[in-house]
């Protein structure tokens, strides 16, 4: 048991770090070819920030354990809203003032209720996989348009453009981008051998393995990108990171997962983990038209979201001890 909780410990530590690399990288590098700011967060910083949970996916998924794949990607949905957002709101409120990140939130839900839909049978199939892709791929298309539209004036722009790397010569950015990538294979490696021994051991799903430990685990890279963010008085960055990776964790890495290894849903995806995952994306949906005309997420919300995650996780490991 020690051993494979080394090796998890061991692979998230790589995760954490090969996806900071890895973002670094691939910004640097669109950068340098001239790609703007807003179009590389929306884009290039979202699908790289869930490089760790495509990573894992595409292990599982090798493997033949899609529950892991499927449980990692709501888990870390869930986990981005409720662990990220609440934790950084109850440090520092965080204030909305982006018309983009607007524009992005009912994105977010339609993927969700459309993810939901394609669950409605109790089985992936490749067909729903590859669905999946094609709706990655539609948004894609829909963030590259919204970026290119963006009005100069947004605070997302100036956020973005403070933060995507500057003055890194092309043959550096490639080469943090290769190191990411490399650590990010080896960092899904050792994970997934560690949770499927570990889940083995306690005797429990590896469902319920991937919705607990790796989530939180592959969301410590957007933890870290948030909390920095917020600090900084980037508040739009640090919301748009969580939407933007919630959207490809959903169509990426459960799309990816389904293409590989067409699966039966277990049970609890239905009854309790999706069910969570809409709530929360309901609730972030709410937070962010705020009613009060504040345009915020106070320290009350960041502690009911944190509270709220704290109470699934508990559920979860108390039904399956």
């Amino acid at each position: 048991m020690l051993g494979n909780i080394l090796l998890i410990v061991a692979g998230l530590a790589l995760l954490v770090l090969g996806a900071d690399r890895f973002v670094h990288g691939a910004a640097a590098t669109a950068r340098n070819l001239g790609v703007a700011p807003l179009l590389i967060g929306l884009t290039i910083v979202a699908f790289a920030t869930s490089a760790p949970e495509i990573m894992v996916s595409v292990n599982a998924a090798m493997r033949g354990d899609v529950d892991l794949a499927i449980g990692n990607a709501i888990g870390s949905n869930i986990a981005n809203i409720g662990l990220v957002l609440g934790c950084v709101a109850l440090i520092r409120p965080i204030k909305l003032a982006s018309a983009t990140l607007q524009r992005e939130m009912p994105a977010l839900l339609a993927v969700s209720l459309f993810t939901v839909s394609l669950f409605l049978d109790s089985h992936l199939s490749r067909i729903d996989g590859l669905a999946l892709l094609t709706g990655l791929v539609i948004v894609m298309v829909w963030l590259t348009r919204l970026g290119l539209r963006s009005s100069a004036s947004d605070p997302m722009q100036a956020d973005y453009e403070a933060e995507i790397p500057k003055n890194v010569e092309t043959r550096v950015a490639i080469f943090w981008l290769a190191v990411g990538l490399a650590m990010l294979l080896g960092g899904a490696e050792l994970l997934v051998d560690g949770a499927i021994e570990v889940a083995r051991d306690l005797g429990v799903s590896d469902m319920v393995i991937g919705v607990t430990i790796i989530a939180i685990g592959t969301s410590l890279p957007e933890l870290t990108v948030s909390l920095v963010s917020a600090l900084k008085g980037e508040y739009d960055l640090a919301i748009g990171n969580i939407v933007g990776s919630n959207i490809f964790n959903l169509l990426a890495v459960i799309g990816i997962a389904a293409a590989i290894q067409p699966a039966a849903l277990a049970p609890s995806v239905l009854s309790l983990h999706i069910f969570v995952m809409v709530a929360f994306t309901l609730v972030l949906f709410c937070m962010t038209y705020d009613q009060d005309g504040k345009n915020s997420i106070n320290r009350l919300e960041g502690a009911a979201l944190l509270t709220a995650f704290v109470g699934y996780i508990s559920y979860v490991t108390v039904q399956n001890i």
